[in-house]
This record gives C-alpha cells, structure tokens and sequence, in this order.
C-alpha cells in the first residue's frame, strides 16, 4: 500500500479498512484499530471480521465492484455497537481492493429504543386507567344499573381514574415543552425566596392532609438567579411533593435555600436549594435511575399517591436548561435530599 492511500485512510473521520484482491488486509486507520485490533495488516479479512452478512458483503463487492452496504452488531468495550457498513471498491496505483468503513448508528439505535420504550410506557400507563373505566361503565349500564350505592362507589373510582390520566397527560405534555426549549438558556431574572415560600403555602394544606410538617429555612436576603419562574416553581413543586407523598406520615419536610459565592459542582456563584424528607429512604442501585421517565422505586405505591413517574424527568430537563446541577443524596432507613444548585448569573 502506498504512503498516499495510508494518508487516505488516516484522514477519512470513520473506522475504515482497505481489502486487497488477494482478500488481504492492506491497511486500516487507528479508528479501524480499535474496533478489529492491530496488527492485523496482511492478515485474510476473514480473521477481524467475522460477522457473516459483512463477510458477504466484501466477497460480493470483491467479485462484482459494486457498492454493498449492511449493518453488524456487535460489542465493543462492553458496550452492545450498530455498525452501517460500507464497501466500496477502490483502484489505485498500489491499492486495489474493497475499501470498508464503519458508521457508528449506536446512538440512532439507542434513540429508537427510547421512542419505543416511551410508546410502550404511556401505552401501559394509559390501559390500566382506561381498562378500569370501561369495567366499571359496563357495570352500571348492567347489573349496578339500579343500585344506588355502588353507582357511587363506582363514579368515584372512576373520577380518580379519570384524573390519573388528566395528570399522566398534563405531565407528557409539560415534558415535551420543557425537552423542546431545553437548549434556550432563559435570561428573566427569578427572585428564589419568594418562589419558594408561596409554594410552601400552597402545599401546606396537601401536607398537612399528609400527615407531614413543611420546614422552610428561607435567607431574610433576596436570591435571585436567571431563570424562567414557572419552570422553577414547577422543580420547587415536583420536589416537595414526591416529598410528602414519599416522605413519611408524621415526618418533616425540610426546604433550605441558600446562595453562595461558588457552588462547587457549577465552578461559579449560585443558589442552592435542598428538599429533605426524614422517611425510608432510597436505596444507592435506584438512584441513578431515578430521572428516567416511568422509573418508579416502588410502583404499585407510586400509582397509588397519584405519581406519573415523569416528575423527576420534567426536574431533570428544567435544571439542564438553567445549566443548573441536580443531586440525590438518600440512605435508606434516614430519608432523602433532593439538591438543585443554580447559576447565579447568564
């Protein structure tokens, strides 16, 4: 192979092989390295790639000159790969062969999982209140038809059924707006303290229903941060409420502002708020999956206090577009801090 055709392959951004017509490997770029392994140079293809529909691909680009293209899965540094895999043939002075490039579609692939995962959630989370509804509508349309009593029965579960999927909605269609503006970085100016004390009065009446105390250790001075005000009520709101759903009957919820002059995880000046229960806790293998949308630690009790399981993601996308950091800190058996620190400037 010439020294121009290896420059060739350096050069080219995926990982690529050259192929001789002895079925030979000519050369490969450290891209290609990586992902079949060096020193392979002068090597029968067939011994760093082994997928079949690749195999065919190459023998048939080989006899014809044709392009080809197919994909191979496999796994690389323990992570499962899709590759879109490209033949064509090259005729150069030196370098006759099958040219094989490798495009990396993991990510297109992960990002359809995702749709299909989403789809199959909202489908599975829409059933259950929609299989209830019809139940209980064939119901008084048949034998509950003259019975008072479980008429009513029946229309109050039905009513809560009913809002379950209200909020499932409103929570999808909050998501989808907070995901479609989360690369606009809002510039208004939101005052914190107040923010935070009008949500505590809001919810009081909720947690006090709850069985649980509200605690806000608020700064007498004004904190003020660049932010959209409704999507950081709706954080401050989601957080206190998983907290009194979650938290404990009897328990306290502790919400703490503060502003500082470095938050270290943002490197810059900034707000810290802290959402604390005193209930059960989480155990650490949940934590990282806790933004996920639909993950729940405990489903059955989550559907029970009316969660959607978005909460957290709707957190999650509004602290990112505020460039903001979003941490949980729990152990179970001694509760749960939820902490949003935000930059204090643009």
């Amino acid at each position: 192979m010439s020294d121009v055709t290896a420059r060739l392959l350096r050069s080219l951004p995926l990982a690529s092989v050259l192929i001789g017509r002895n079925e030979r490997m000519l050369g490969m770029n450290p891209k290609a390295e990586a992902l079949l392994g060096a020193d392979v140079s002068g090597r029968h293809f067939i011994t760093a790639i082994r997928h079949p529909a690749v195999l065919d691909a190459v023998e048939a680009c080989l006899a014809d000159r044709q392009p080809r293209k197919t994909r191979m899965p496999t796994r690389h540094a323990g992570q499962d790969m899709t590759y879109e895999v490209h033949c064509a043939y090259l005729d150069l002075p030196g370098a006759e062969g099958v040219l094989v490039s490798f495009e990396d579609l993991t990510h297109v692939e992960q990002a359809g999982q995702m749709r299909r995962d989403f789809v199959a959630n909202v489908s599975h989370e829409l059933r259950t209140p929609l299989t209830a509804l019809l139940g209980f509508i064939e119901t008084l349309r048949g034998p509950a038809r003259n019975d008072a009593d479980a008429r009513e029965r029946f229309l109050s579960i039905m009513a809560a059924e009913a809002e379950r999927m209200e909020r499932l909605v409103a929570d999808l269609l909050s998501l989808s707006r907070v995901e479609s503006e989360e690369r606009m970085r809002p510039t208004a100016r939101v005052e914190l303290r107040g923010l935070i004390d009008s949500v505590l009065r809001r919810l009081e009446p909720v947690a006090r229903g709850g069985g649980v105390t509200l605690e806000g250790h608020l700064p007498e001075a004004e904190v003020t941060v660049p932010g959209d005000e409704d999507q950081l009520r709706q954080v401050v709101t989601n957080l206190v409420e998983n907290a009194i759903k979650y938290g404990g009957s009897g328990g306290t919820v502790e919400v703490t502002l503060t502003a500082a002059e470095e938050i270290p995880g943002l490197r810059a000046p900034g707000a810290r708020i802290s959402v604390r229960d005193h209930g059960p806790g989480i155990e650490l293998v949940h934590i990282p999956r806790l933004t996920e949308r639909f993950y729940r630690v405990d489903s059955h009790r989550s559907r029970e206090m009316g969660g959607t399981g978005l909460g957290l993601a709707i957190v999650k996308h509004i602290v990112n577009r505020h460039r903001g950091r979003m941490k949980v800190e729990s152990e179970p058996g001694h509760g749960s801090e939820f902490i949003v620190e935000l930059p204090a400037r643009s």
